[in-house]
């Protein structure tokens, strides 16, 4: 191996370490999660909010032509919110604006995420995905309140 082959694989690995830890910093330090995709479970039939605890909330969001239920829900303050997302129909695409969840709906599977509101606000929900002729309408949103 001559000067140069050396110097090109210890710069790749180099630059491999640096995106390692670019990944672990970015799970840890910042709290940025992967959503979660689960196979196996029922699935609901209907989208809803459901209060387990005084700030921990589960919404059941059902995204489907062409428009998230439930469109619009409202949260306190400080609430964490875990997020099951299905599609009844075709692919859509869910994002939540303001902040770093964004999944995609898929026939056969609920996607999972965990999420706390710490700032009040309306938080829009828009599909990313482009799913038919009235992709434009599907839109919702969360209205995070002072408790």
């Amino acid at each position: 191996m001559d000067k140069s082959e050396g110097l090109a694989l210890g710069l790749s690995g180099a630059l491999l370490l640096i995106f390692f830890a670019a990944i672990m910093y970015a799970s840890t330090a910042r709290g940025i999660d992967v959503p979660k995709c689960i196979t196996d479970p029922d699935p609901f039939e209907r989208g809803q909010l459901i209060e387990h605890a005084e700030d921990r909330y589960e919404l059941q969001m059902i995204a489907r032509m062409w428009s998230f239920q439930p469109g619009s829900i409202e949260i306190p303050v400080g609430s964490e919110l875990e997020i099951y997302l299905r599609a009844t129909d075709i692919i859509h695409g869910f994002k939540i604006e303001g902040t770093n969840v964004n999944m995609m709906a898929v026939p056969g599977s609920i996607n999972y995420q965990r999420l706390r509101f710490n700032e009040p606000g309306t938080y829009p929900l828009v599909c990313h995905e482009y799913c038919g002729v009235g992709h434009h309408n599907m839109r919702g949103e969360i209205v995070v309140t002072e408790s």
